[in-house]
């Protein structure tokens, strides 16, 4: 048996969403889920503790950043990324191979892998499916992503039809050199670019594999999100109906809401995480930007409508305080906000689809987030 299994609970009538249940070796996991990242084993600007206390039952953490710091093998003598991130839910470690492929001339792609000088001292190492697979071995994490090549935006269609078929062959090798299918589960990842067939190609060549679920790889790569979505809409539809799918690398709210409308089960993005640094919060009435002047001698929450611990105990002008003198208060406070936010958002969504009133609760939030103006 997989070691991780999805049980589709209930249909949308009105749209292509659904809910369903990931079960893992750690824990069970309602979805639609928002997957917060936490790249080095760790949410930046947060405690796992907090995370879990928020609702999450499962993070996202790199296989490029954990294989050159601290090791993999460092990890492995730990006990694993569970216990050495004191985590004790899910994780799902993706390949490495979107940031191999977004160090540009510093890596060489061949068929055995990508060979690349390491960001962090420039020392020459290698990336391939076996490599890949040995790391995330080594980590522990409940679902492992196949080795792929993340074709760019714009690329023509000859670069991406050699690359989605080089991420074929790599998806046989990962899945080849994947043994502990008891632990870990294999997700296979489709390509193809913006060009409709090949992503037909590409996801009968991955549905033929049978593993345990997909991703759609490849999107929200700089591409038009009208684009996306049209794209998206020909990705779900091929993908099996009892396998989990997972769009990766998207996390803003208008995006989880249009995937989970067709079908999406699973999302990340460092997004929440990275626009709190900068001083960017999601709230309910659109996002906020906490340095802007007039919130000066604003003594309010964040967002009146929000139960997170920022928006309970600290004033947007106390955030603006500490965002303008550097405080790293400032991106803790932010992260919790918008963390809790997109956890609750997809709680709703859940309830939604559970009462049959997910086209309701989408529009009266477009309407309150985005004030009418063109989403882009």
């Amino acid at each position: 048996m997989d070691a991780v299994r999805f049980e589709l609970i209930k249909k949308d009538a009105g749209t292509h969403a659904r809910r369903g249940r990931l079960i893992t070796p750690h824990g069970t996991i309602e979805t639609p889920v928002f997957m917060p990242v936490g790249t080095a084993a760790t949410v930046k600007a947060m405690r796992p503790e907090q995370i879990a206390e928020m609702g999450a039952g499962i993070l996202l953490s790199n296989t490029y950043h954990l294989f050159l710091r601290p090791g993999h093998e460092i990890v492995r003598e730990a006990g694993g990324l569970h216990k050495f991130m004191n985590w004790n839910g899910a994780i799902l470690t993706d390949s490495g191979g979107f940031q191999v492929f977004s160090l540009g001339a510093l890596r060489k792609i061949t068929e055995e892998g990508v060979s690349f000088r390491s960001h962090i001292d420039g020392s020459k190492r290698m990336l391939s499916p076996e490599i890949s697979m040995e790391v995330q071995h080594a980590l522990g994490s409940d679902i492992i992503m196949a080795f792929d090549e993340c074709a760019p935006y714009p690329a023509d269609r000859r670069y991406v039809q050699n690359s989605m078929a080089r991420t074929h062959r790599w998806l046989a090798r990962c899945k080849a050199a994947h043994t502990d299918t008891e632990r870990q589960s294999l997700f296979g990842i489709m390509q193809g670019g913006t060009y409709a067939d090949l992503r037909a190609e590409s996801a009968k060549a991955v549905t033929d594999l049978e593993l345990p679920g997909y991703a759609i790889g490849g999107l929200s790569v700089g591409e038009p999100k009208l684009l996306m979505y049209e794209i998206m809409d020909g990705c779900v539809e091929l993908l099996p109906q009892e396998k989990p799918r997972y769009l990766m690398g998207v996390g803003s709210p208008d995006c989880l809401f249009e995937g989970v409308e067709r079908g999406i089960d699973m999302f990340d993005c460092v997004l929440p995480t990275r626009i709190a640094r900068n001083g960017a919060a999601m709230t309910s009435q659109g996002q906020l930007n906490i340095k802007n002047a007039r919130f000066e001698r604003d003594f309010g929450p964040l967002d009146p409508n929000c139960g997170c611990y920022t928006c309970r105990n600290y004033s947007r002008a106390y955030l603006r305080h500490l965002f303008k003198c550097d405080e790293i208060l400032s991106s803790m406070l932010l992260t919790t906000h918008n963390l809790y936010f997109l956890i609750k958002l997809m709680e709703r969504m859940r309830r939604a689809l559970d009462e049959g009133t997910f086209s309701a609760l989408k529009k009266q939030f477009f309407a309150d987030y985005y004030h009418g103006e063109e989403i882009s």
